[in-house]
């Protein structure tokens, strides 16, 4: 049985399922960008697809997972090949380098400078057209009003409405009292982003050591260790779990380890569309302990 005296966790897949959320907005949002800056259709971006690029350990942000298939798939319609044959072909030649790989890859098949220059990704901060389409389907209007301050192009809500919530409060408390209290977040999601699903949860963690990495620099997302580092340090962990659902996320905590941190990996199953390939994946990848959700953690992890 693992021991820790910490626990941190990622948000999507772990706290908040975002099947019908996060993922339908990449759908979406890949969708209305072939048309808009390549000018066509082609096959929707599903669970499959998102899948692959995850599972590459470098396409924890959304957004550039966005930007690696509407490359993919402009790609291919340039290239006259099969759009989901292609896509299999960069998935396999991706790495951890996340959009650097797949750029590098797609550049040596066809010339795509047109379309990287209209989307204008990633860009400075938010300002991306391809960014700002996402953010606005994701949040919907009301939402992209409050957050980034300017006028949306598209009304209506957003896909962040349909995040479903895994944790709940019982288990928060039950996890906080065998820690002393010592939980944070280190999530890929905005603050915004992550009070929205969670409400008062999310005083059940201690925010000056939680990480939003969509709020800061993109240097310091995933799998860069560093935040999950700061969130150990912070609740003056002697041995963190970290609990996440991505090759990113275990990548992260083996590199907190070489840093010198005792950071053990929790890998969640659960809320994977084919959780056997999921558990494959953290078996192969060394994960400590592998639980389908959260709420196994009680009976499976010793805390304190």
């Amino acid at each position: 049985m693992i021991a820790a005296d910490a626990v941190i966790f990622d948000c999507d897949g772990v706290l908040v399922d975002v099947s019908s959320s996060y993922d339908a907005a990449i759908g979406m949002t890949a969708d209305c960008a072939l048309e808009r800056f390549a000018g066509i259709t082609s096959v929707p971006v599903g669970a499959d697809m998102i899948e692959g690029f995850k599972g590459t350990g470098g396409f924890n942000d959304e957004i550039d997972l966005t930007y690696a298939a509407v490359l993919s798939l402009a790609a291919a319609d340039r290239l006259g090949e099969d759009p989901r044959r292609l896509v299999a072909d960069v998935v396999s030649n991706a790495d951890e380098s996340g959009i650097a790989s797949v750029e590098r890859y797609l550049e040596s098949r066809v010339d795509l400078a047109d379309l990287r220059r209209s989307m204008e990704y990633p860009g400075t901060g938010r300002s991306s057209s391809l960014h700002a389409m996402f953010d606005q389907i994701f949040y919907g209007s009301d939402m992209y009003r409050k957050i980034f301050l300017r006028e949306p192009e598209i009304e209506g809500p957003g896909f962040i409405e349909a995040d479903r919530l895994i944790v709940s409060q019982k288990l928060l408390d039950a996890l906080s009292a065998r820690t002393g209290g010592k939980m944070a977040i280190v999530t890929g999601r905005g603050l915004d982003a992550v009070r929205h699903p969670l409400g008062g949860m999310l005083d059940s963690f201690v925010l000056d050591a939680c990480m939003f990495l969509e709020d800061g620099p993109r240097s310091m997302a995933k799998p860069n260790p560093e935040s999950l580092v700061h969130a150990a340090s912070k609740l003056s962990a002697c041995s963190a779990l970290y609990v996440g659902d991505s090759m990113e996320d275990i990548i992260m905590a083996k590199g907190a380890s070489q840093m010198g941190h005792k950071v053990a990996f929790c890998g969640i199953t659960g809320t994977a569309r084919r959780p056997e390939e999921r558990h494959a994946m953290f078996e192969r990848a060394g994960a400590d302990i592998i639980l389908n959700s959260i709420h196994d953690m009680p009976s499976s992890v010793q805390l304190g």
